[in-house]
């Protein structure tokens, strides 16, 4: 296959076994709705359980139960082989770290499909005899979602003309309405943050900083949208702080326009994040964003300009930044403004689509 005229509709498996929603999932289903639109034949491995499974019904796409428990789960290798060799697909495209090692059980040929990757996490990779299998061996490309996982990639071995940076992408004009919609002002700001509830993702920073601010004097409330191991934790803590009637734990929210609309400043103070979806859905709804300076948020956010970047682990820090966009209102206005450009110009759904199809040509026209 070579040139523009070999354009031809694709077929194509995706494989995603995630049973939780997030950024990940989000960013395959936008995926699916733009290829089915472009007429590709896509199936979609996912579990049954999973919520991807669920919100893909109304697509024109054929879903297919999966069950993965964890990297070794290989009891559906010999289905999966046979699925694969039935079916002729052009491109597998796997789109989490735990499907990544099903490449290892899977035949590969001059004549079979090409095989993708999709690396959404900033963790360091280990050079070692996996990494350099899997990714130089057994992948024919690897997606990393941002500058830093690409380089990490890079520094781990993986051969650097394997890797594209396609950063992920939302549908900024479901957040469009926060702009207009104005809530209900009370006398105090509002916080907030919306992210699963893990260590990872550095609440009991925001937590702390609530503590310090509140110490200052300044009457904020805080909206914590999310659900996780770590709720039950959390709200004991905020509880014993005497925060029972200014941190509200809102659990897990499906429209996240509507969370953004009800807050002035959004806060992600993750310790890992590959780009922050959460980020970019806040900027597209106008909001400043204060984010730890790890993984993608560097890129996605512009320190000074969408918002403030901060020192991962740093509760007095954050705090110092919440103040600074409480001080300073129209200032935190105008970097809301400039944010929702930025995800306008840089960080569109289509555009991340376009990209990852774009490159299922090149894969296949390298054969």
């Amino acid at each position: 296959m070579s040139g523009s005229a070999e354009r031809r509709p694709l077929k194509i498996l995706h494989i995603d076994p995630e049973r939780n929603w997030g950024g990940g999932e989000a960013q395959v289903l936008g995926l699916l709705t733009y290829l089915a639109a472009r007429g590709h034949q896509n199936d979609l491995l996912a579990d049954p359980a999973g919520q991807l499974i669920a919100r893909s019904q109304s697509l024109n796409v054929k879903r297919i139960p999966f069950v993965l428990r964890n990297d070794l789960d290989l009891r559906g290798i010999p289905w999966l082989r046979r699925q694969i060799g039935r079916e002729k697909y052009d491109v597998v495209h796997f789109h989490t770290k735990r499907a990544h090692a099903l490449s290892f059980w899977l035949p590969r040929g001059d004549h079979g499909p090409k095989f993708l990757v999709t690396r959404r996490m900033d963790y360091p990779e280990k050079s070692n005899w996996y990494t350099h299998r899997l990714y130089n061996q057994r992948v024919d490309g690897v997606v990393a979602i941002s500058q830093t996982i690409a380089r990490l990639l890079s520094d781990a071995g993986v051969d650097a003309k394997k890797i594209r940076l396609i950063h992920s992408g939302i549908d900024a004009s479901r957040f469009g309405g926060s702009l207009d919609r104005s809530r209900a002002r009370e006398s105090e700001v509002v916080v907030g943050c919306l992210g699963v509830l893990e260590e990872r993702k550095g609440h009991r920073y925001l937590l702390e900083a609530a503590v310090l601010l509140k110490a200052r004097g300044l009457k904020l409330k805080y909206l914590v949208a999310g659900a996780g191991a770590l709720r039950a934790e959390l709200e004991k803590r905020m509880a014993d702080e005497g925060f029972q009637d200014t941190v509200n734990f809102v659990g897990f929210v499906s429209d996240a326009a509507e969370f953004l609309a009800c807050v002035d400043i959004f806060v992600m103070p993750s310790l890992y994040e590959g780009l922050g979806v959460a980020a970019l859905e806040a900027m597209a709804g106008g909001k400043p964003v204060i984010a730890s300076r790890v993984g993608g948020l560097a890129e996605s956010v512009v320190d000074g300009e969408t918002g403030i970047l901060v020192p991962p682990r740093d509760s007095a820090a954050l705090a110092d930044a919440i103040a600074k966009l409480v001080g300073e209102p129209e200032r935190a206005r105008e970097m809301g403004r400039k944010g929702r450009v930025r995800v306008l110009e840089h960080f569109s759904m289509e555009q991340m689509a376009k990209r990852n199809e774009a490159f299922y040509y090149e894969l296949l026209g390298s054969r």
